[in-house]
């Protein structure tokens, strides 16, 4: 893989549950390609969310190495990652985690002005109007539909133009229809601005449309 944009060296990860250490992902190597539509696929509790939150720095691994653009990852302090983070990576959760203070446009200005852009509020205010929400950009989350809250999180992901975006079961709280036009807009929106995806899902439609699989089972990659 030439132009690899990021990069997955023996990552592994367990959890202390009482007296018991539960093995989570399992000696993990994997690459992506800059431009690539990866899905992980596996069914619950396979390690799906646990692997995107290691490959976006969300969490550290017990052991490996996480390599962004060439640069490990894996050592930095909060203080170093979260601006980088920030910069580079885009992030879409199921459960939408917008901040209930700010309206729909200001949720989405957030990692802009973050990162001192003076263009944070046309930035937002454009993909507003692209994903049909420009009418709503006064609205705090309580105010939309759970369609509508998920719009606004795949902006809040790519206002900052980033070089990959995971999205951790973006349609998994919507019902086919929304998440059908949730999963349009994603692809719609991550061809305009030139973005690598990784999604995590079991999903097998959603699946059927990435440029490559990779399966999850017990932890480990399915060969």
């Amino acid at each position: 893989m030439a132009d690899k944009v990021l990069e997955a060296v023996e990552l592994s990860k367990s959890y202390r549950v009482d007296d018991r250490r539960i093995t989570v992902l399992d000696n993990i190597s994997m690459a992506v390609e800059k431009g690539e539509f990866l899905v992980i696929e596996g069914k619950s509790g396979s390690g799906k969310s646990t692997l995107l939150s290691l490959l976006s720095g969300l969490y550290k691994p017990d052991s490996g190495r996480i390599l962004l653009n060439d640069r490990d990852i894996t050592g930095l302090s909060e203080d170093q990652l979260a601006p980088f983070r920030n910069r580079t990576i885009g992030y879409v959760f199921q459960s939408f985690h917008l901040i209930p203070s700010l309206t729909a446009l200001e949720n989405i200005m957030f990692p802009a002005e973050l990162n001192h852009d003076p263009a944070a509020t046309a930035k937002a205010a454009e993909l507003l109007r692209r994903v049909d929400l420009h009418q709503r950009d006064d609205n705090f989350p309580h105010q939309l539909s759970g369609g509508e809250k998920q719009r606004v999180a795949l902006c809040r992901a790519l206002v900052n133009s980033p070089q990959i975006v995971f999205a951790d079961e973006p349609t998994g709280n919507l019902d086919s229809a929304n998440g059908e036009t949730i999963l349009q807009l994603l692809m719609k929106l991550r061809r305009e601005v030139a973005t690598t995806l990784v999604m995590a899902t079991h999903s097998r439609e959603i699946s059927s449309t990435a440029d490559r699989i990779l399966r999850l089972v017990d932890g480990r990659i399915d060969s």
